[in-house]
C-alpha cells in the first residue's frame, strides 16, 4: 500500500487524524465527566451543573442544533411550573458541547426559580461560558399560561444590542 508523504496531506485531514488518535487513547474523553457513566446524578441548580466540551474536529464553520421539549423552570411568583421547547444554534469554534452534559445542565433547571426572559439569557451566558461559539442562537418556546404563550431569542455576539437609555 502507498502512503501519501506527510506534507501532501490536508491540514484539516491532519488535524483530525490528531483528534482521533487522542480520543482513541483517552486524552479527550478523560475530560467528560458525564458521558458513558450512568451513575451520573441531575444536578440539582444550574449552577451546580457542568457543561463539559471537546475538541472542535473540524475547522470549517458548521452549525450544530440542539433541541428539546422536555424543559421545565419555576415562576418565581407563582411557583407554578414553566414548561418550553429550547433550541441551541451554533457555530463552533475550538470546542463543542457535549449532548449528555447540556441535557443535565437544562434538567437542572426544573427546581429553579426565574422568570422566562432570565432563563433563556443564562442559558445562553453559560453556554458561551462553556465553549465560546463563533455565534450562537438559544430559542426558548414557552407554553401559554392564561392564554399567552411567550417566545424568547437571544444571540450571541449580540449583533444588535439596545441599551436600556435606548428603549
Amino acid at each position: 500500500m502507498c502512503r501519501p508523504r506527510p506534507e501532501a496531506i490536508p491540514i484539516e485531514a491532519k488535524r483530525l487524524t490528531a483528534l482521533i488518535i487522542a480520543v482513541a487513547k483517552g486524552k479527550v474523553t478523560r475530560r467528560l465527566i458525564l458521558l458513558g457513566r450512568s451513575e451520573a446524578k441531575l444536578p440539582a441548580s444550574p449552577a451546580k451543573a457542568r457543561l463539559e466540551t471537546f475538541p472542535n474536529p473540524a475547522r470549517r464553520n458548521y452549525r450544530i442544533h440542539f433541541e428539546t421539549d422536555d424543559f421545565t423552570s419555576v415562576c418565581p411568583v407563582t411557583g407554578q411550573p414553566d414548561f418550553a421547547r429550547i433550541d441551541i444554534y451554533y457555530v463552533p469554534d475550538r470546542l463543542c458541547v457535549e449532548s449528555k452534559s447540556l441535557k443535565f445542565y437544562l434538567a437542572s433547571y426544573r427546581n429553579e426559580r426565574a422568570f422566562n426572559e432570565a432563563v433563556t439569557n443564562r442559558i445562553l451566558d453559560d453556554f458561551v461560558k462553556a465553549c465560546v461559539p463563533r455565534e450562537a442562537i438559544v430559542t426558548a418556546q414557552f407554553s401559554a399560561r392564561g392564554g399567552i404563550a411567550l417566545t424568547v431569542r437571544t444571540e450571541y455576539p449580540d449583533k444588535n444590542r439596545i441599551g436600556r437609555d435606548d428603549l
